[in-house]
């Protein structure tokens, strides 16, 4: 996938970048794996607004992705390529050998035709599932799971991905893409290669208006309110009034939210990089 610049033929092209979708196959998604999504808003069930700048922005459905991989040793071949709304990456259409279609996350470097496989007897080659028992190390990965079984939740945004660095007992020692270094149970699955769609991060939506197409409303800045909205707000001037916090007075720029005494820090190695 590329992105390409746009012709300033009006203010919104002129600094727009975006994606040529050179690699969507097709704008059609599968009528079976596809939900009705219904927005919030940011509004509770009182109506309330409980999450600020969310509402508007282009209807959308919600496609069913396969996270767990769980059709172990059964054949599957790539249908289509697709766009999804609802996520960075795009998503592939897999059609297994007993009729059974289903979306997986669409690895870089995946292509129409091309047949994958889960489980512990599939060849580490792009777009297959094994667990990391199974993986070489040094491998490339994504769509990794924390706790055996429960499906993918590490690296599946667009261009993400992590390393398998070595294994020690029952674990594999995973390096993943915020730098940080943990753990995972040596029966976790994941799947081999770079998640697609790469260059999402180069794009520059150009105007305001594809902002609210996303579902973005207007952020406003703390010390552009009054006292009474925020704790930043008020004062003469640009004076900010104090230490940069939320609206809540949570201290923010560098003060550490994360529980001491989680239990999981036993299984981080090394934290993310700041």
């Amino acid at each position: 996938m590329a992105v390409k610049r746009f012709k300033p033929v009006t203010p919104g092209t002129r600094f727009r970048v975006g994606a040529d979708n050179s690699d969507i196959t097709t704008n059609v998604p599968e009528k079976t794996l596809v939900v009705s999504h219904k927005r919030s808003g940011g509004r509770n069930h009182d109506g309330k607004m409980t999450m600020r700048y969310l509402g508007g922005g282009h209807k959308q459905s919600y496609r069913l992705i396969d996270f767990k991989r769980d059709k172990f040793d059964i054949p599957a071949k790539v249908a289509t390529i697709e766009y999804d709304p609802n996520r960075s990456a795009r998503i592939a259409l897999l059609h297994y050998v007993d009729g059974e279609k289903r979306y997986m996350i669409a690895p870089e470097g995946l292509t129409v035709g091309q047949v994958v496989l889960s489980g512990e007897k599939s060849a580490p080659e792009v777009g297959n599932t094994l667990p990391l028992k199974n993986i070489p190390l040094g491998s490339i990965i994504h769509n990794i799971e924390l706790n055996p079984g429960q499906g993918g939740t590490i690296a599946r945004s667009a261009g993400t991905y992590a390393q398998l660095s070595a294994r020690d007992g029952k674990y594999a020692i995973i390096k993943l893409p915020s730098g940080e270094t943990r753990m995972i149970l040596l029966t976790c699955m994941a799947t081999i290669g770079t998640v697609s769609n790469g260059d999402k991060a180069n794009e520059v939506l150009g105007k305001a208006g594809r902002k609210r197409w996303l579902g973005r409303r207007p952020r406003v800045r703390g010390v552009a309110m009054n006292p009474v909205d925020h704790p930043m707000g008020g004062g003469e001037g640009r004076a900010s009034g104090g230490h940069p916090r939320s609206r809540k007075g949570l201290l923010a720029k560098g003060f550490k939210t994360r529980d001491k005494k989680k239990s999981s820090d036993r299984y981080i190695i090394e934290r993310r990089k700041k």
